[in-house]
Order: C-alpha cells, then sequence, then structure tokens
C-alpha cells in the first residue's frame, strides 16, 4: 500500500481555511447599510503594510455598491498608549484622506483596546463585522481573550490578518477568531491582490451576510468569496 505525500501546508491552505468560515456567522441586519470597523497596527513595523492598506480600502467600498453600500471606522494605535477612532465613513474618499493623516509610530500593540471599542460600537448601532490587520502580539492573552469572548456574545465577527509568521501573534489571533466566530489568515506584502479579495469579501458580508457572498462568489472575482464561504462553513474549535 502506497503512503500519501504529506500535503504541505503554505499561505494559500491558509486562505482557503479563512474563508472557508463566514457560513458560521451571524447575518448583519438586512436592509441597512453595513458597518465595519477596519483596525490596524499603526506601530512602526507596520509602515510598508500601512501604504498597502491605503491603496486597497477603497476596493471595500466598490464591492458592496449594488446591495446597500458600506460605512467603515478606522480604528488604529501606535506610540506609547495612542488608539484613536476616527468618524464613520461612507465612502473611499473619505476613509483614504484619514488614512493618509496617519504616520506609523514605535510602539506596543494596543488589540485589547480595539476590541473594547467595537463592543463599546455596537452597543450604540449593529456592527456587521470587523477587520483587523497586524503583525505581532505584546499583550496579557487572558485579558484579551477576556475581551473577545464578550464581543463574540454581541455577534460581531472579527476577521484578523496577520503579516508575517510571528507564532504567538499567530495563536492570539486564531483564539481572537475563535472567540468572536470570525476567521484568521496570514498574508505578506507580495499578496495585495488577495488581500484586497479578501477584504473586498469581508465587506461584502458585513453588508448583505451570506446570500450576498455566495452571489459575490459566483462572479468573476470572486475566488476569495469561495474560500471565505468554505472557512465559515466550519465551526472553530470548541465552536458551533
Amino acid at each position: 500500500m502506497k503512503t500519501q505525500p504529506t500535503k504541505r501546508r503554505d499561505t494559500n491552505d491558509d486562505v482557503a481555511a479563512f474563508l472557508e468560515k463566514v457560513k458560521a456567522v451571524r447575518k448583519p441586519d438586512a436592509g441597512r447599510r453595513g458597518r465595519l470597523v477596519f483596525a490596524l497596527d499603526a506601530t512602526m513595523s507596520r509602515q510598508p503594510t500601512w501604504d498597502m492598506a491605503c491603496s486597497i480600502q477603497g476596493e471595500m467600498f466598490e464591492a458592496t455598491k449594488a446591495i446597500g453600500g458600506l460605512d467603515v471606522q478606522l480604528v488604529y494605535f501606535r506610540g506609547y498608549g495612542e488608539c484613536k477612532a476616527g468618524r464613520w465613513q461612507p465612502d473611499a474618499d473619505g476613509l483614504s484622506r484619514l488614512m493618509s493623516r496617519v504616520e506609523c509610530h514605535a510602539g506596543r500593540t494596543q488589540i485589547g483596546k480595539v476590541l473594547s471599542h467595537i463592543r463599546k460600537e455596537t452597543t450604540k448601532q449593529r456592527i456587521g463585522a470587523a477587520v483587523y490587520v497586524g503583525d505581532a502580539f505584546e499583550e496579557d492573552i487572558d485579558k484579551v481573550c477576556h475581551v473577545a469572548g464578550n464581543l463574540g456574545l454581541f455577534g460581531v465577527p472579527v476577521f484578523l490578518f496577520q503579516e508575517g509568521h510571528d507564532p504567538v501573534a499567530r495563536k492570539a489571533f486564531q483564539e481572537i477568531a475563535r472567540l468572536t466566530n470570525g476567521a484568521w489568515c496570514r498574508f505578506d506584502q507580495g499578496s495585495a491582490g488577495r488581500l484586497k479579495a479578501l477584504l473586498s469579501a469581508v465587506a461584502i458580508y458585513a453588508s448583505g451576510g451570506i446570500k450576498a457572498l455566495e452571489h459575490h462568489s459566483r462572479g468573476a472575482d470572486g475566488e476569495a468569496a469561495v474560500a471565505l464561504l468554505g472557512q465559515l462553513r466550519k465551526p472553530g474549535p470548541g465552536g458551533g
């Protein structure tokens, strides 16, 4: 009997697994503009990818025009304890202006503050989903996961995009995704196209839910949506 070769797990596998989880996520409210928090690590190591995010964020808005549109709030942290949230933006130009004014400063991560802010915002008006892009985790994992678990009770999935291969960040990001019924995926500076497609797929989900994402998956640019649908079909560890 021949032994089957072990399949190598690479970035494409991570993407497929990430996109597989969307069907397990609660559908956003129908009949309303989508609301998505776009949270970014703006510490010094993130400058190259911050520039990339600035250049592709408009795709999120474009992807949701046909299903009612999208409001996005930029949240970022940097420096010594600085964590800020902008006003909700109804278009790409407004978000781009905010992002262009931000410079990356050295500092430690503040993901716990980001999650607490999202929880506070969704008590005012429901948020369909949150995106977080970062490369490190330097906080008390138990405290952050407590906040993430609480956020999960509010039904806001967090989709975490990890730049690089830091194992500490990976473990923390995957746990936050599990606790919020979201998903995790790795990317690098060479995968701008993939990140653009993934962000668009999450934005479509935040605006129109699973049906809108399924419809998008049948289009010419639907590869990322197909992968996202696949990941959301499977419950995370300990989840259902």
